[in-house]
């Protein structure tokens, strides 16, 4: 019962943070999400509903790596993301860390973004 709760608190916090924070064309939405084994990140224009550019854990780039759902692992993914936005022309972000609080693996996917070049 317990796990039930905290999940509809998370969703309502996703649609609470999702209704303000939309991504345009000039900047689009950098989200972030974390599962048990693997870490994904999108850049997202939210006008036309289209992915610009990602990046994940699973990626060619970071497969050698054993990569874990860690702050390491999210510092190399916040890398890969904001090279891979860079290579598609995009430098302004707004970032969406997707109901988690910004601490931890959000706070160094976030900082490692930063000083690859993405500016939010």
């Amino acid at each position: 019962m317990h796990l039930q709760k905290k999940q509809k608190l998370r969703t309502k916090r996703i649609w609470r943070i999702r209704k303000k924070v939309s991504g345009t064309p000039e900047r689009p939405r950098l989200c972030v999400s974390f599962t048990n084994k693997h870490i994904y990140a999108q850049v997202i224009d939210d006008t036309t509903g289209r992915t610009l550019a990602a990046a994940s854990s699973v990626a060619k780039e970071l497969k050698d790596a054993s990569l874990l759902p860690n702050i390491e692992g999210a510092r190399k993914v916040g890398q890969l993301a904001a090279e891979n936005a860079k290579k598609a022309g995009i430098e302004l972000v707004v970032f969406d860390r997707h109901g988690k609080r910004y601490h931890g693996r959000t706070k160094a996917f976030a900082d490692a973004a930063r000083e690859a070049g993405l500016n939010f």
